[in-house]
């Protein structure tokens, strides 16, 4: 058996634990194991590798020492989907072609029997397409914002949430010292889970996510009550995917080739709470910090239980199909499962009740 690993899409902390547990467990099955480089540019574009190729040979020599190390050894990218790859014309017009039949014989070409693609939504729908066409495909959830569908968790939220507690606790000191109100802007895209289990760690006194549109107002409000009691300063954690009631989420950019790019609604709450109170408002984005850096011993070893169930995967005759977690066990789930929706905070979510117990604004 010869088998391909890619990862795809934005990193996350816990890559490397699953390439390198996935890597051994085939290993010591007999296997081959391919790395492909920047999702599936290396076997598309080798001719971008002019130094050691598209693909490495993955060797339990290659990824000794690995797991405890952010990022990815492969590379990764979020441009360039095969299923709906971007053709620039002469006269600077776009269109749209599916390439995904010529990718499953370019794993043919390489001899490859099957493939461990790490990703999120956007590389395990590449997946689904593939393995639709014939290649024996397993996925692994992989995103810090925690939305996949089917699976109790994903590796690198552990460590995001993590980072940005931290973050959070370290602004406490200065806005307790000059009585200020911060707005910290999280990652999450159109989920909520980062900014809700972090603002609840931290102590936040509002949260702001997607999943409840806010009012500006309730959330001044809140800040103005505070000042009442004698605490003059406030914590607002907003996820990039908030919006308010009847508002429109905040967009930085949106490229021909990747999803749009959100950001800059801590500003814009950051304002909004600046006119309401009075008060001197800052911004701190907690952005791509909260991608890299060393994983979490529970992203490492959620990244080690879906590569090694990955491979078992494979050797079961499993296809089609996502590791997922389901406790206890890791389970199998179909792709097409998996990528049908997002997997959003649920309003009647326990962490979302504990946190207007303990007083904390969702501005609504």
């Amino acid at each position: 058996m010869r088998i391909a690993i890619s990862t795809g899409g934005g990193d996350a902390p816990g890559l490397n634990s699953v390439i390198r547990a996935a890597t051994l467990a085939a290993v010591r099955r007999g296997w081959e194991v391919v790395g492909i480089r920047d999702g599936f540019n290396g076997l598309m574009f080798p001719e971008d590798y002019p130094v050691g190729g598209g693909t490495v040979e993955l060797t339990r020599e290659y990824v000794r020492g690995i797991g405890h190390l952010g990022g990815t050894v492969l590379g990764s990218t979020n441009r360039g989907d095969p299923t709906n790859f971007p053709v620039q014309h002469e006269d600077g017009s776009w269109t749209y072609v599916d390439r995904t039949a010529e990718l499953v014989g370019l794993f043919e070409q390489a001899g490859i029997d099957a493939l461990i693609t790490v990703g999120g939504d956007g590389s395990l729908r590449i997946g689904r397409k593939l393995s639709d066409l014939g290649l024996r495909v397993v996925g692994v959830p992989k995103t810090i914002d925690n939305d996949l569908a089917m699976t109790d968790a994903t590796f690198g939220f552990d460590t995001a949430v993590d980072v940005a507690t931290e973050g959070i606790d370290r602004l406490f000191t200065t806005a307790t010292s000059h009585s200020r109100v911060f707005v910290v802007e999280v990652m999450g895209r159109y989920a909520g889970w980062i900014a809700l289990n972090s603002g609840v760690a931290a102590g936040a006194h509002a949260i702001l996510i997607p999943e409840v549109p806010y009012d500006i107002e309730k959330v001044a409000d809140a800040i103005k009550h505070r000042d009442e009691r004698g605490a003059r300063f406030a914590i607002v954690v907003v996820a990039e995917g908030a919006k308010a009631k009847d508002g429109e989420r905040s967009v930085i950019a949106k490229s021909v080739d990747q999803a749009e790019r959100l950001g800059g609604i801590g500003a814009e709450v950051a304002a909004g709470l600046e006119a309401l109170t009075g008060k001197e408002v800052r911004t701190m984005v907690l952005g791509h910090l909260l991608r890299g850096g060393t994983p979490s011993s529970l992203d490492r070893l959620l990244g080690v239980r879906f590569g090694t169930a990955a491979v078992r995967g494979l050797e079961e005759g499993h296809r089609g199909v996502m590791v997922a977690l389901q406790p206890p066990h890791v389970s199998y789930v179909p792709l097409v499962s998996a990528i049908s929706k997002m997997r959003t905070v649920p309003l009647d979510s326990d962490t979302i009740i504990a946190a207007r117990d303990l007083g904390i604004s969702f501005g609504d």
